[in-house]
């Protein structure tokens, strides 16, 4: 799943940094993601996943690291 999140990234995330380098706990918005750039990654990752982030998850911190977005797709994918 953090390779399909890391491709993501690299399409849609606008980093000032090469993704492959970042670690999974590396903060995406210092490395450069702007909140325009987080609502593009939001919706591939929707795409991708298939699936649907609630009101309660559009927050900052839930984008802010590639283990952040992996622990909240884990739990949107357990409620289906």
């Amino acid at each position: 799943m953090s390779d399909q999140i890391r491709a993501i990234l690299k399409e849609h995330g606008r980093l000032a940094v090469d993704v492959a380098t970042l670690a999974d706990d590396s903060d995406l918005y210092q490395a450069g993601m702007t909140s325009h750039a987080s609502v593009n990654v939001m919706l591939a990752l929707e795409g991708t996943f298939d699936l649907e982030f609630p009101d309660r998850m559009l927050r900052r911190d839930v984008f802010e690291s590639i283990s952040e977005i992996r622990n909240a797709i884990d739990e949107l994918s357990k409620g289906r």
